[in-house]
């Protein structure tokens, strides 16, 4: 298999604080990978870098083979710069896209605070979505020339709530919806943009033991279904440990383990870090 995402030596720095040190992982086309560690271990802002919303201080990461987000120390940071390989991607041209610009290479995620929009109808959450595949440019949109395009998203959008399950909550308010439902609302809503690789920052966060279980089945039918990657955060180990091919495992930024779901399980530095203290939290 080939990976269909990279990460090479990424470090976020933020002033003296160094969240992602070094940090080089790999997904490989349609696997599910979790991403596990304590509180503060820099598992979302491995997530930001991916996703666009903070730019590295030093990196690179690949999608389907390609360098889209390379960065270098430089100015203040290269001065006050607290991590390795500083000079690694100096020479490299610096890339920085937007998150709508990664959104549109296949790069969907969700969030651990769940974040839809709040005014909208669930379908209208899930119709503005699709806009990022719009086929349509200024001039036709300004001169509603886009009609046919308007319909068939409109299309889809109801074809895609009635796949997840949520047609009978069309013309809701997204927040009127239960908890879990608002957590597969975000998920459609991430699907509505046609990626091939999702990220799923903490899914289970809330839920009862039901609806982790739910949701474990229900995120490993929409990886077949359509024929996603998945790379996710996640705190519940036994969703974790139930539908993961590999796990890494960050603490205070840095990697300590990777493997598959038992070696991560055995491995005692793993256990020292985190698993072995989850009970007591």
């Amino acid at each position: 298999m080939k990976n269909l995402l990279q990460l090479e030596n990424v470090t976020m720095q933020f002033g003296g604080v160094v969240a992602v040190n070094n940090l080089s992982m790999h997904v490989a086309e349609g696997e599910i990978v979790a991403l596990i560690g304590p509180n503060g271990a820099g598992k979302t802002t491995a997530f930001n870098c991916i996703t666009g919303v903070y730019e590295p201080s030093n990196g690179r990461i690949l999608y389907d083979g390609n360098p889209i987000i390379t960065n270098h120390p430089s100015g203040k940071m290269k001065k006050i710069y607290a991590g390795f390989e500083e000079d690694r991607y100096a020479d490299e041209k610096v890339l920085n896209p937007t998150p709508d610009q990664i959104t549109k290479m296949g790069i969907a995620r969700t969030f651990q605070n769940i974040r839809l929009f709040k005014s909208m109808t669930v379908f209208e959450n899930v119709l503005t979505a699709m806009h990022v595949r719009a086929k349509e440019n200024v001039f036709s949109a300004t001169f509603r020339l886009s009609w046919k395009e308007e319909k068939r998203m409109e299309k889809a959008a109801d074809a895609l709530l009635e796949e997840q399950g949520l047609e009978a909550y069309r013309n809701e308010k997204a927040t009127s919806l239960p908890y879990g439902l608002q957590r597969r609302l975000e998920i459609a809503r991430a699907l509505a943009t046609k990626p091939h690789l999702l990220l799923l920052d903490e899914p289970a966060a809330g839920m009862n033991p039901q609806e982790t279980q739910e949701l474990s089945a229900f995120i490993k039918e929409i990886k077949e279904r359509y024929n996603l990657t998945v790379l996710m955060i996640e705190h519940h180990m036994d969703l974790v440990m139930g539908i993961s091919d590999r796990i890494y495992v960050l603490d205070f930024g840095s990697l300590i383990a990777e493997g598959t779901p038992e070696e991560v399980q055995n491995n005692q530095r793993v256990i020292d870090a985190y698993l072995g203290v989850a009970e007591d939290v």
